[in-house]
């Protein structure tokens, strides 16, 4: 069974910056992607970056070079690195395994909160 493990949430202030981790393990398969996807109250859930094995990314419009997303293919961890946070981004984040077994499959980390406030 996939199991993701999130760290690096917590609180900032404006402008502050942070580094969420994730690192999957149980993975039966090949992982086509690693993303991070955040929800704040009362809105939907929103990409916020995603990278495949190849190393291609894509990301959220809100982001506008302020976050970064790598990997590391060979501990199966994927990083967000996330400068210049606003008020805005207070959201529960959530990692994101694409894993292809035949069909491609996702699976969800518990979430990890991100607060920026002063």
């Amino acid at each position: 069974q996939v199991q993701l493990v999130e760290s690096g949430g917590g609180l900032v202030q404006p402008g502050g910056s942070l580094r969420l981790s994730c690192a999957a393990s149980g993975v039966i398969g090949s992982i086509n992607a690693m993303a991070w996807y955040r929800q704040a109250p009362g809105k939907q859930r929103e990409l916020v970056a995603r990278i495949t094995t190849h190393g291609f990314t894509n990301h959220g419009d809100f982001v506008k070079g302020r976050f970064a997303i790598s990997r590391d293919n060979a501990k199966n961890t994927v990083y967000l690195q996330m400068n210049s946070l606003k008020p805005e981004d207070t959201a529960v984040y959530y990692c994101n395994v694409e894993v292809l077994l035949g069909s491609l499959f996702h699976f969800w980390g518990q979430g990890t909160q991100v607060t920026v406030s002063s």
